[in-house]
């Protein structure tokens, strides 16, 4: 299996960051197989939604309404609602394995590729490429 870690820069505010370029130009030239995509970190996941059509706001708003930063949360340390963070991977998982034809991802048309990060904590993310040739 060929792997390789990125670094991303989130920032200080909630992101969804479109990750499918990176990924399209990873698997290309690689033939068939999977590529599965992992975030190493306890509090940001992968997501293969719509983007640039407000899916990504809306997702920010529906983890917002289910996970508030406030203080309800028995993790607390650094900025209030940080304990959400690290309850997020259970709904948006920290991975995805995506199908690859021929070098190409086969995603849907408007399904892309995201980082999402409810971290406002950490502003820097590591995740990790690997393909499993078929």
């Amino acid at each position: 299996m060929d792997s390789e870690t990125r670094s991303y820069r989130t920032g200080g505010q909630e992101r969804v960051l479109d990750l499918t370029r990176d990924c399209e130009q990873w698997a290309a030239g690689r033939g068939d197989g999977l590529l599965h995509v992992f975030v190493p970190h306890a509090t940001a996941g992968i997501a293969v939604i719509e983007t640039g059509a407000g899916s990504d706001d809306d997702l920010l708003a529906a983890l917002g309404d289910l996970l508030p930063a406030d203080d309800r949360w028995r993790h607390r340390h650094g900025s209030p609602g940080h304990g959400r963070s690290h309850v997020m991977p259970a709904i948006v998982p920290p991975h995805a394995s995506l199908p690859v034809l021929d070098g190409q991802l086969a995603l849907g048309t408007w399904q892309s590729v995201c980082l999402v990060d409810l971290n406002v904590d950490n502003a820097e993310r590591t995740v990790r490429f690997s393909f499993l040739a078929g």
